[in-house]
């Protein structure tokens, strides 16, 4: 009988995921790399710089069933949350949120019309940012790669990759989707970083 016990709680443990993330006031998922700014984004770049990191924007909604498998099936995983928590400055944005935001522009709206302006229609959207952005670019004009919706580990962890090792720059001449497809041949055939 303990025997039949003991396996059943291990096979409940070995099927959970190692954390989950917690729900914020707000109805957004709160990750631990999540960073909790005053939502100017000259400042948090110049923070993300500081800590020799990349500024990402992490464009949520409450009750996004995406958005809790994104962070229930993928950001969960410790290979990608570690390499996001090493790699990136993340600071969260709600769809429909009214903390304002103080886009690269200048200009400071709400969450919600910064969303707008930025043309963010579905969640989850990622937006990622240079280390040097223009006096009068916004977020998006600036964003050298933006990952719209949810996708599995491989193609976050490998979206998350290429934009750290700034494959986007054109003298690389590895675009992500020839990127993405080399990582998942590579995987396949059981290569290894």
């Amino acid at each position: 009988m303990f025997l039949r016990f003991a396996a059943a709680l291990a096979a409940t443990c070995i099927a959970l995921p190692l954390w989950a993330a917690e729900m914020g006031d707000d109805g957004l998922y709160k990750e631990p790399w999540m960073r909790d700014t005053f939502k100017d984004l000259r400042e948090d770049l110049a923070e993300a710089n500081a800590e020799g990191k990349r500024l990402v924007l992490f464009v949520e909604q409450r009750g996004c069933i995406y958005c809790h498998q994104m962070h229930e099936e993928v950001f969960s995983d410790a290979e990608v949350s570690d390499y996001i928590a090493d790699n990136f400055y993340v600071v969260q944005i709600n769809l429909h949120g009214d903390t304002e935001v103080t886009d690269f522009d200048g200009e400071s709206l709400p969450e919600k019309a910064a969303a707008q302006k930025w043309r963010v229609l579905f969640t989850p959207n990622i937006v990622f940012l240079p280390e040097e952005v223009p006096e009068d670019a916004t977020a998006t004009e600036a964003a050298v790669a933006v990952m719209p919706g949810a996708f599995g580990k491989g193609t976050t962890l490998d979206m998350f990759t290429w934009v750290a090792e700034k494959r986007y720059e054109l003298d690389n001449g590895e675009d992500f989707q020839r990127y993405h497809a080399r990582r998942i041949q590579e995987r396949a055939d059981g290569a290894t970083d």
